[in-house]
């Protein structure tokens, strides 16, 4: 079973840059305890399914880095708020279809969820097309999980060189960890994977485990109910 933070229990009372001031100092605090510069871990806010006031919240508070799950969502949440946002950087964190690849190009400066041949080849015609070349992350399905996205551990080494060949713009590796599994071992997995293949993001961690994740490596953190709280809607499958 793995282990629950602190951290993922919030008071609802507190407001968002309350919530962001402690998360910030347990960051620091395991950066620091890790060897590691605090600056080297950056935050992504998850903003998938939040209110408007909530954005504009956590823009006031100073964070610029967000996650979305779906390409729509998110072009109907940033495509006016963006160019007053010179210093914003928009991170695909769902699982994307090829038929989006475009869309997603056009809107993301990063994409996490790269999983399959078919889509590496979308990508790669989507950034001829559009004159973009947006990062990527090699989405792993660390624990083999039938229902959720991801590339199995056994074929992301070649998954990796087939989308650096397409010229695609790779720079690190992203998992979820099983629910019911310490994800620590999970952790520990996707940092060999990035190290063999010089990779030097991890996207890792999320509210419940994000410290864990700052001790073995992760260069990102997506956190979505210990940043906004819990959200009122039904469930989906989390990538926060």
């Amino acid at each position: 079973m793995a282990a629950s933070s602190p951290a993922s229990v919030t008071p609802s009372s507190q407001s968002l840059s309350e919530r962001l001031a402690a998360i910030r100092a347990r960051m620091d605090a395991t950066a620091r305890t890790s060897g590691r510069d605090p600056a080297s871990v950056t935050l992504t806010a998850v903003s998938k399914t939040q209110p408007p006031e909530a954005i504009d919240a956590a823009l006031a508070a100073g964070l610029r880095v967000f996650g979305e799950n779906r390409v729509q969502e998110a072009q109907g949440r940033w495509t006016d708020r963006r160019p007053a946002l010179s210093d914003l950087e928009l991170r695909l964190i769902g699982p994307l279809q090829s038929n989006k690849a475009e869309d997603a190009v056009a809107l993301f400066d990063v994409i996490e969820t790269l999983d399959r041949e078919k889509l590496v080849g979308a990508l790669g015609a989507a950034q001829k097309k559009l004159g973009l070349r947006p990062r990527v992350l090699i989405q792993v399905n660390t624990g083999e999980e039938p229902q959720k996205a991801g590339v199995s551990p056994r074929d992301v080494d070649a998954l990796i060189a087939s989308a650096r060949a397409a010229d695609l713009d790779v720079e690190g590796v992203m998992a979820i960890p099983p629910a019911e599994e310490e994800p620590t071992l999970h952790f520990a997995l996707l940092a060999k994977i990035a190290a063999r293949n010089g990779l030097r993001v991890l996207s890792m961690g999320m509210s419940s485990d994000y410290e864990a994740a700052i001790r073995l490596g992760a260069t990102h953190v997506r956190l979505g109910t210990a940043l906004f709280g819990e959200r009122n809607t039904t469930p989906e499958p989390s990538s926060a």
